[in-house]
């Protein structure tokens, strides 16, 4: 079965889980567009939730998902609203899902989760999970080590429930390239921080679209969680304390709030500007629904202009 008929969604495309960023808002739009919207649950109290799905179910009566952070200590609580609310997807992420199996599987929740290696997808598809996003690490936020181009096709090869890529997808040459390596779809965060239904600040927007392809970098190596955003001071000066060995205490005191201050306040120089290497493409704010209709319009040209080449016609020409 299709990534597209297990879900019941038109593109093959997720919305990534982003931590106070992908609410209802951009969920509904996403959903309401034909892809897979997700609510990301992360800092979430069970309430909190609550209203963000219900919110959504207010603004599309198509699928949406949740995705959980598995290292927060009140995901029985979130599963349980859940499971009250009628959610039938989750896609989980920062641990394993295997303790919340049972109860997943019992309401007949698909799971999902997001795998940064080939090890940990055969853990995930060995646990009976229904399909997998394999996720490289030009992606923005939490990132893995291992690029995108060199995950995906190994994760593909390794396992046989539906794979998802992720990281560095902005336009349909990268949606065509996925499904070249082996995807059935595609998970997308930097480009959907361009649309005028995300909920962040206009300033976070404006420093998506003005980046480069060097403009981020990643943080947090020495803490075991590393996380790709844009640089600014904040990064700077972050980098400069991990360098001089600086404590976790020290580290956590100085990105404590940055990521809200940047989604809410726009500042996007003391604040956590999450966002992938791909920002460099992103050059303009459009609505949900022209995004993903444009780059699912490229990614076919794209691959009916691949069908009618050869490999001797590209060595030769």
């Amino acid at each position: 079965m299709s990534i597209t008929q297990l879900l019941g969604i038109k593109y093959p495309i997720f919305q990534g889980g982003m931590a106070q960023i992908a609410v209802s808002p951009l969920v509904g739009a996403v959903s309401n567009a034909g892809g897979l919207g997700i609510i990301g649950s992360g800092g979430f109290t069970a309430d909190r939730l609550r209203d963000e799905i219900r919110k959504a179910k207010a603004s599309t009566d198509k699928p949406f998902a949740v995705n959980l952070m598995l290292m927060m200590n009140n995901i029985p609580e979130l599963i349980q609203v859940i499971i009250e609310e009628g959610v039938k997807i989750v896609t989980t992420g920062a641990g394993t899902p295997a303790p919340y199996m049972p109860i997943l599987k019992e309401h007949g929740i698909i799971v999902i989760p997001v795998v940064p290696s080939v090890k940990i997808a055969k853990k995930m598809e060995a646990l009976g999970v229904d399909a997998i996003v394999a996720e490289g690490t030009e992606a923005g936020g939490h990132v893995g080590e291992t690029t995108t181009m060199a995950l995906l096709p190994q994760v593909a090869s390794a396992v046989s429930i539906p794979v998802i890529g992720a990281g560095g997808i902005a336009d349909g040459r990268g949606i065509a390239a996925a499904f070249a390596l082996g995807a059935q779809g595609v998970q997308v965060g930097t480009r959907f921080l361009a649309t005028v239904e995300c909920p962040t600040h206009e300033n976070f927007k404006l420093a998506v679209i003005n980046a480069d392809d060097t403009s981020t970098t990643v943080t947090g190596r020495s803490l075991g969680g590393p996380v790709r955003s844009i640089k600014n001071s904040m990064i700077a000066e972050f980098l400069r304390m991990e360098n001089e060995k600086a404590s976790r205490e020290e580290l956590e005191s100085l990105s404590l709030g940055s990521l809200r201050r940047a989604v809410f306040e726009g500042d996007t120089d003391t604040g956590s500007v999450m966002a992938g290497q791909i920002c460099g493409m992103v050059n303009k704010i459009t609505t949900v629904e022209e995004m993903i209709t444009t780059m699912f319009a490229e990614a076919q040209e794209v691959m009916e202009k691949m069908g009618k080449v050869t490999f001797e016609s590209v060595v030769h020409a």
